[in-house]
């Protein structure tokens, strides 16, 4: 194996020129970056005051004081000023004893140290009134002889000496610079010792930062520093050494400035709480109260029922919180636990905890990075950032600085910085750490995590059935007291009244709706598990149901998170289509060919160059129609497409291999190479045909960097081969289209037989053509590569050429280099288009989505290009709809407060290029818009986010431990079409939880009119308490927990989100529960009477003969409940075999009651006669009638307000 040649630094590409310009200009757009945060601070919550003024106060203290910089921009530090003034007033404390804050303080003392050291600020102050100045400076609160500190007291003396010394016209009076009640106090000030000590320093009156590392010089606050050249920021961290590192000396100093590199422990769950959370959940607290009414009515049995509820709902609460609670404790398994590091010249081990900004870290290939660091030496440096944006493509480093008036910009854009807990994929640097703990990106992912889950926001079901719940509880009250009220009135026995008017607040409150609705989705879960689908928490499955948005990460959700070619275009105009481009397995997929003729007469492809088309000929159409190409006999191709295989292997470091137990293939290396492999083996000419077959053995190879965007190999074959003479090599190349044409002097011609043969020389009509399917390729959001060749001699390598090292050219100078080995002069042969590919069935599913009014939108750290591609393909982006043709970049968001968020109109569906923090931004946007969200990831960066979402969905196979755990449901599968079906099981079980409220509530509404109408009427009560109560435990619970189970609706998916305003029970259906509540009371009173009066029945065989007419026609509903809108005949009976079952066993009870002795006389019931069936069958009669009237008028008005 090959020594790996030692890290070479890479040149600047900010170069200090003209050192004084160039310092003014550097420092100027530094301060224009901490200015716009000035301004900005209160609307951006990634940053803080505090941070924004260090980031001031360090530009002050190492790059202005002492003359380093007395003139800048007078525009700019106006601004400045503005900012200063605007947040140096903030203060804290109660009335009496107000004082400023440390960051208003930290304003005042920079205004000072501007206005001792910048002529142009002196300008800008010298042009304010001076009542103004008064009014912004409030030098007052800082001159306090008991509040005020040493510091702010030695503030104020150096602000009035340094106004009254710079404008003694102006402001020689002080007098006129405090208010004229807080004189006193600043008089005696300036008779004190402090005032003789600051008047006597010549220099630098402002109170001086803290000592750190025994010099008064502030370390650099913690920042990215992604636009410092490496000299610049070498000279920031001045106790650093390119070479040494720091000294251990000065570590204990500087941790104590920084804090140490860890991730702070998340706080402890505690049960006790958590179970005290379950039992005060208001629902909870209503089953609590009915059971303390059955108490009070001396049902004990049904007590003992309602408090075995109360446990098992508390139990199942407790235990899906448990688990939630490990969402922090995932966030430890993200540090790294040791770091290499150079102190004091040594390279060593150190457990990362201990890195402290400015340490020198050594990076190598397949190490986690201990911290966010700024890069300083790389090597064919390649880091897979996926853990923060998404991608899994390795992102390429490099050193330069980068030009930005803006602090923050994308994670994917920081190509001089490596962030904590990425890994490096292949190459070497050595980078200066700039931030630790929790000022890394990972940091402030845990502290975003740890903040949202201190905030418990109840899902939409949850919410709203607390709300029915409070209504009911105020109608059982109310109601009990009427009934209480009239029975007195008709002087009835108050005792009785109570009993009864208790017994009715108990039907009030469905005593099972919460055990039905936990049941009901407790079902859902294992139907959604059978779906690949895992739910963590029981109210996330209603949600889904509600979400109005679906935001989807792209990689890996939407597409099948590896790439793939997808086009393969050749010199002779022919295009080559890949289909299931992803799998590696060589027998899936074909190779289908468009012909080069039939493309020269496509009106749709692009023909800038001129393109001589021969009309004149008979042409054969059905010859050049695509069809797939016959990949047994390989050498049957046309030259282009073997040339374009060749390069593909040969120019690659990744290998496919299959697995001899399992038989699955297995890829090691750069996912594009692995691409360009899986290609080839689908063509039947993979790597063992070059290197057994051929004897093709690589002996030189420049390695893909940034700069160049090209790779190169050389390969030989020792005895010759039908390709190469054994006197000659090839020389592969592959990269970026526009630097590999530009090193191109031919390109292939279309008869060639040989690679070995003359090529056609580049022309520009040709070049044109490449360019114009280079935009065609690029504009689907295909990856483009180019590939090119050239035959060289075999001295062209030393000889030994056999074990040369790959990477030995890295210690050769240009100069020395063979010229041969250089990349030009090459003979171009095509394109290759790959992509990470959308998965099968998403398109369809993302239809449905928006069919049931549900809009989905990509948010993606990809790039815009790609994204907008792959989102028109799905149909999430279409550019001729409004509200669907809006793309935005996450740098864009950076620059947008959250209300201008909210306010965007059209809403984007493409966000690109994003960060955690506009991920958290626009779920934020979408929920103050009125959305319920669904969020999607699998990165820690999208765990903040998943946990503000009202649904959180994580996947299960790319997903981060964090993310699973912060997620409430997860998909197996990792497929977008998961959530669909997902969200059509949501919608289902809140279809449920509604019938059964509906059957429930319009059953006991029915007892409840009953029991009114005849406490009004002064008829003696229908129903006894015992009645009542046998009643609501055989007729409500088991036909209730059956419609928990009812069959999804077929229009489920067709009809648009609820309004998630709206309450569970809307006005529609509040007036189907009192119409069916009255229809179901009438009848029952109409039995009630027709048996006291009509037949003159004793009154217990008459209550006994309303309970059984009464009892039956709420089991009969059962099957109207099925559905609020369809008929029961079409509906059917048996659909739901669990229902008819119900219907038995609650009725087999009823009868159960009635006839047998013992049984009756304790629920104070009597046998009934034949009579009382046929009225009772006359009333179910009448009662479907009615219904099936009913829901008639309701499909009409609802198709009328549908079209």
């Amino acid at each position: 194996m090959s020594l790996k040649p030692p890290i070479e630094p890479i040149q600047h590409a900010v170069v200090d020129i003209f050192s004084v310009n160039d310092g003014k200009l550097s420092i100027e757009q530094q301060i224009e970056v901490y200015v716009n945060d000035l301004f900005n601070v209160q609307d951006n919550k990634s940053i803080s005051l505090e941070e924004v003024l260090e980031g001031l106060r360090y530009v002050m203290d190492f790059r202005i004081k002492n003359g380093g910089q007395p003139s800048l921009d007078k525009s700019l530090m106006k601004r400045l000023s503005e900012g200063l003034f605007l947040n140096m007033g903030h203060t804290e404390g109660h009335l009496l004893k107000k004082k400023t804050t440390a960051a208003a303080d930290m304003a005042f003392f920079l205004f000072g140290d501007f206005l001792e050291e910048v002529s142009e600020f002196r300008a800008v102050v010298s042009e304010l009134d001076v009542s103004d100045l008064r009014r912004q400076l409030k030098i007052h609160y800082r001159c306090q002889p008991n509040s005020s500190t040493k510091e702010q007291k030695r503030g104020a003396i150096a602000m009035v000496l340094l106004l009254t010394r710079f404008f003694p016209n102006q402001f020689g009076d002080w007098h006129d610079l405090i208010k004229e009640s807080e004189q006193g106090d600043m008089e005696r000030l300036m008779k004190s010792s402090l005032f003789t000590e600051v008047s006597d320093e010549e220099k630098s009156k402002m109170p001086r930062p803290p000592e750190v590392l025994g010099v008064a010089l502030l370390p650099p606050p913690q920042a990215l520093y992604f636009d410092r050249s490496v000299d610049k920021l070498l000279g920031m961290f001045s106790k650093t050494d390119r070479e040494r590192g720091l000294s251990e000396e000065v570590i204990p100093a500087l941790r104590e400035h920084y804090g140490s590199n860890d991730l702070p422990a998340p706080p402890r769950p505690n049960p006790l709480k958590m179970i005290w959370e379950q039992l005060t959940d208001f629902m909870v607290l209503i089953l609590i109260a009915a059971a303390i009414v059955q108490a009070a009515e001396k049902e004990f049995n049904s007590m003992i029922v309602l408090l075995v509820v109360v446990v098992l709902n508390t139990i199942i609460g407790f235990s899906q919180e448990w688990k939630a609670s490990k969402t922090l404790n995932a966030l430890m398994n993200l540090s790294v636990p040791q770091a290499v590091v150079i102190r004091d010249g040594q390279q060593k081990y150190i457990e990362s905890g201990d890195l402290v900004p400015g340490d020198l870290v050594v990076l190598e290939e397949g190490e986690a990075v201990p911290a966010d660091i700024r890069l300083i030496e790389v090597s064919q440096l390649g880091v897979v950032e996926g853990i923060l944006t998404g991608e899994s493509v390795p992102a390429q480093k490099n050193i330069h600085a980068i030009k930005s008036k803006t602090r923050k910009i994308p994670i994917g854009d920081c190509k001089g910085n490596v962030f904590m807990s990425t890994t490096i994929a292949r190459g070497r640097a050595k980078g200066i750490v700039v931030r630790t703990g929790l000022q890394t990106e990972i940091g402030k992912i845990s502290t975003a995590i740890q903040s949202s889950s201190k905030r418990k926001v109840k899902t939409p079901i949850q919410r709203k059935l607390s709300k029915l719940g409070i209504y009911l509880v105020i109608l059982a009250i109310l109601l009990c007291a009427l009934v209480v009220v009239i029975g007195v009135i008709w002087k009835k026995d108050a005792r009785e009244m109570v009993n009864i008017g208790l017994s009715l607040a108990v039907s009030v409150i469905p005593e099972g709706l919460v055990a039905v609705t936990t049941v009901t989705m407790a079902l859902g879960v294992r139907r959604m598990a059978a779906n690949q689908c895992i739910v963590r928490t029981l109210p996330a499955v209603e949600s889904l149901g509600s979400v109005t948005v679906i935001c989807s990460d792209k990689t890996g959700t939407l597409t099948e998170g590896k790439m793939g070619t997808s086009e393969l275009w050749t010199t002779d105009n022919s295009l080559y289509r890949f289909t299931d481009s992803t799998s590696m397995n060589p027998n899936d997929g074909q190779i289908i060919r468009e012909h080069g003729e039939l493309r020269k007469r496509m009106i749709h492809v692009r023909h800038t160059a001129n393109a001589s088309i021969n009309d004149q000929q008979e042409i054969n159409y059905e010859a050049m129609r695509p069809k797939p190409i016959d990949t047994e006999y390989p050498e049957d191709y046309t030259k282009q497409l073997y040339s374009a295989f060749m390069i593909s292997n040969l120019c690659n470091n990744s290998a496919i291999r299959q697995d001899e137990e399992t038989g699955e293939y297995k890829s090691i290396g750069d996912p594009t190479e692995i691409a360009l492999i899986v290609a080839s083996q689908k063509g039947g000419l993979g790597r063992d045909y070059w290197s057994k077959n051929l004897g093709f053995k690589k002996v030189y190879e420049q390695a893909f960097d940034s700069e160049r965007k090209l790779m190169s190999s050389v390969y030989y074959a020792e005895n010759g081969n039908h390709l190469l003479d054994a006197d000659k090599m090839i020389f592969a190349c592959k990269g970026a289209p526009e630097e590999l044409l530009r090193k191109c002097s031919h390109y292939m011609k279309k008869d060639i037989v040989s690679i070995m043969d003359d090529a056609m020389e580049m022309t520009d009509d040709f070049a044109t053509q490449v360019y114009d399917e280079n935009v065609r390729m690029a504009s689907q959001g295909l990856r483009v590569l180019g590939l090119a060749y050239k035959i060289i001699p075999s001295d062209s390598v030393p000889s030994g050429g056999q074990t040369k090292a790959v990477e030995e050219e890295e210690e050769e100078s240009s100069s020395n280099r063979n010229p041969n080995l250089v990349e030009s002069g090459m003979i171009f042969v095509g394109l290759v288009g790959l992509i990470d590919p959308p998965k099968q069935g998403v398109k369809e599913a993302v239809a449905t989505c928006q069919r049931a009014g549900i809009d989905v939108m990509m948010i993606t750290g990809d790039h815009v290009e790609t994204a907008t591609a792959i989102a028109t393909q799905l149909g999430i982006f279409k550019g001729d709809v409004p509200g669907m043709s809006r793309a935005i970049l996450g740098r864009e968001l950076d620059l947008l407060s959250d209300d201008a968020i909210i306010e965007l109109d059209p809403f984007p569906s493409v966000f690109a290029r994003v960060s955690p923090d506009n991920k958290l931004s626009i779920v934020r946007a979408l929920q103050q818009r009125g959305e319920l969200v669904a969020m999607t990831g699998d990165g820690v960066n999208d765990a903040p986010a998943i946990k503000r979402a009202d649904v959180g969905v994580a996947m299960g196979q790319a997903g981060t431990e964090i993310t699973k755990q912060a997620a409430d449901i997860v998909l197996v599968n990792d497929n977008f079409t998961s959530i669909v079906d997902a969200v059509k099981e949501g919608r289902h079980v809140f279809d449920n939880i509604l019938k059964f409220i509906v059957y429930l509530l319009s059953c006991n509404g029915a007892e409840i009119f009953l029991m009114l109408i005849c406490t009004i009427a002064n008829i003696e009560v229908p129903l006894t308490v015992m009645m009542i109560l046998w009643a609501n435990i055989i007729a409500d619970i088991p036909p209730a927990m059956a419609l928990g189970v009812e069959p999804n609706e077929k229009d489920l998916m067709d009809r648009h989100p609820r309004d998630p305003k709206m309450g569970v029970i809307t006005k529609l259906t509040w007036l189907i529960i009192f119409v069916n509540s009255m229809l179901i009371a009438i009848l029952a009173l109409a039995s009630y009477v027709f048996n006291l009066y009509a037949l003159k029945l004793p009154i217990q065989l008459s209550r006994s003969m309303t309970f059984t007419t009464l009892t039956t026609l709420q089991l009969v509903h059962s099957f109207n409940a099925r559905s609020v809108h369809l008929s029961l005949f079409k509906t059917g009976i048996t659909g739901n075999r669990w229902m008819v079952g119900a219907f038995f066993a609650s009725f087999g009870l009823m009868i159960l009651g009635i006839y047998t002795p013992g049984i009756s006389n304790w629920l104070e019931l009597v046998s009934v006669g034949w009579e009382c069936w046929v009225i009772t069958i006359v009333a179910v009669i009448l009662l479907i009638i009615f219904v099936e009237a009913e829901k008639f008028i309701i499909r009409k008005v609802t198709a009328d307000k549908t079209n």
